[in-house]
C-alpha cells in the first residue's frame, strides 16, 4: 500500500484573500449562479418542449447548455459553501471528483463545439447530403462521443492521480485541479504515466481545435460565393464562433498560467484567470444563441408576450 496517499483533506487556499469581502462575494456569486441556471434551463426547456426545434443544431445546443449546468454545478455550490465556512477544506475523494467534473466539462465543451462546427459545415458546404449524413443515429453517436470521450479520458487521469503518494495538502486555487494534485506528489513518486496522459489529452483537444478551424475555412470559402450561404453563416455560425473563441481564450489563459505563470501575481488575479471558463461561457452561450437564433428568439418573445397580456 505504499502507493496510496495518506492525505485525506486538501486546503483550498486560493480563497484566503477574498474572506474580508465574503458576504458581498457570496451574494454576487449566488446571483450569478442563479442567472446561469435560469438561462441554461430556459434554453433546454424551450428546445425540449418545442417539436419544431428537434433538429440537430438545436439538440446540440441543448447538450451544450446541459454541459454548462454540469460544469458549473461542480464549482459554484462548493465555492458558495466555502465563502460561508471558516475553513476551506475538501476531502481527498471530493477533490478528485471535482477535478474530474471540471476538466471533463471543459473538454466536453470543446468536443460539442467541434461537433457543432461539423454540423454547420454539412449544412453550408454539403446541403444536399445534410439529412443523409446527419441522421438521428449519427447525431446520437456524436453526442455520446462528445460526452463519453472526455469523461473516460479524465476518469483514467484521475485514477492514475489517486495512486500517487502525496507529500502536501495545500491547493492554491479556488477548486481542485488534477495538475496541481500531481505536483503535490512526493519526490520519489513516479508521475510519468499521469503526465504522459495529461499531454496526450492536450494533443487530442488541440486536434479538436484544428478540425474546427478546418471546417470554418471551408465554410468561409463557400460563403464568399453565395449570398444565401453568407446569411446562413451569420445566423448560425457567428454564435458558435463567439462561443468557441471566448472559451478557447479562457482555457488557454488558465492552461498557460498554470504551467508557466508567475506566482507573484495577486491571488485575486490568479483566481480570475482560473475561473474565467466558469464565468463567461455558461452565461454567454445561452444568451448569444437565444438572441441570435431566430427560432429560439421567437419562442422567447412569444412567451414574454403571452406573460405580459
Amino acid at each position: 500500500m505504499d502507493n496510496v496517499s495518506v492525505v485525506r483533506i486538501f486546503i483550498l487556499s486560493g480563497i484566503n484573500e477574498t474572506m474580508n469581502y465574503r458576504i458581498v462575494i457570496f451574494s454576487l456569486t449566488l446571483l450569478y449562479y442563479c442567472m446561469i441556471l435560469f438561462f441554461n434551463i430556459s434554453i433546454i426547456m424551450i428546445i425540449i418542449l418545442d417539436q419544431h426545434l428537434h433538429e440537430p443544431m438545436y439538440i446540440l445546443l441543448c447538450s451544450f447548455c446541459i454541459n454548462g449546468l454540469y460544469g458549473t454545478t461542480g464549482f459554484y455550490p462548493k465555492f458558495l459553501l466555502d465563502l460561508l465556512s471558516s475553513s476551506q477544506q475538501i476531502s481527498y475523494e471530493g477533490c478528485l471528483l471535482q477535478a474530474l467534473v471540471l476538466y471533463s466539462f471543459a473538454c466536453c465543451e470543446l468536443s460539442i463545439l467541434a461537433v457543432m462546427a461539423y454540423d454547420r459545415y454539412l449544412a453550408i458546404c454539403r446541403p444536399l447530403h445534410y439529412h443523409f449524413v446527419m441522421t438521428k443515429r449519427r447525431l446520437s453517436q456524436l453526442i455520446c462521443f462528445s460526452w463519453l470521450t472526455p469523461f473516460s479520458l479524465f476518469s483514467i487521469n484521475v485514477l492514475l492521480t489517486s495512486r500517487l503518494k502525496l507529500c502536501g495538502s495545500n491547493i492554491p486555487k479556488l477548486f481542485c485541479v488534477n495538475w496541481v494534485i500531481v505536483k503535490l506528489a512526493c519526490p520519489d513518486t513516479d508521475t510519468v504515466s499521469s503526465n504522459i496522459l495529461s499531454y496526450a489529452i492536450i494533443i487530442i483537444y488541440v486536434c479538436h481545435g484544428l478540425f474546427t478551424m478546418w471546417t470554418y475555412m471551408h465554410m468561409i470559402r463557400t460563403c464568399v460565393k453565395s449570398k444565401d450561404d453568407r446569411a446562413k453563416f451569420m445566423q448560425t455560425c457567428v454564435p458558435h464562433l463567439v462561443s468557441l473563441v471566448t472559451f478557447i481564450v479562457a482555457m488557454l489563459f488558465d492552461l498557460m498560467y498554470m504551467r508557466f505563470g508567475s506566482r507573484d501575481l495577486p491571488q485575486s488575479i490568479q483566481n480570475f484567470i482560473a475561473i474565467e471558463f466558469l464565468l463567461i461561457s455558461p452565461v454567454l452561450n445561452p444568451l448569444i444563441y437565444g438572441f441570435k437564433l431566430t427560432k429560439i428568439r421567437n419562442r422567447i418573445l412569444g412567451f414574454v408576450n403571452v406573460e405580459t397580456k
